[in-house]
């Protein structure tokens, strides 16, 4: 099935929103570069920036980031609209 227009830019959004949090959040408790955080909690530092810019990424992947943030997943996405 191919998606409408519309359906992949309401993804991408929120796909963006998602990586606009994961940079907040380690903007707000850390002082550390993306490549840093990343190399600190064990990301690859690509994988790590393409989350940041909104790429598509796995549930595990998801999982993995809210860990390293301490947080839980209702935590993380309370900000999110």
């Amino acid at each position: 099935m191919i998606k409408k227009k519309s359906q992949i830019s309401v993804e991408d959004s929120r796909l963006s929103l998602i990586g606009n949090r994961v940079r907040a959040l380690r903007k707000a408790n850390t002082s550390l570069s993306a490549e840093d955080f990343a190399n600190e909690k064990g990301f690859d530092r690509v994988q790590y920036s393409r989350i940041e810019n909104g790429a598509n990424i796995t549930m595990k992947t998801l999982l993995k980031v809210v860990d390293a943030h301490n947080m839980t997943l209702k935590e993380f996405f309370s900000d999110l609209d």
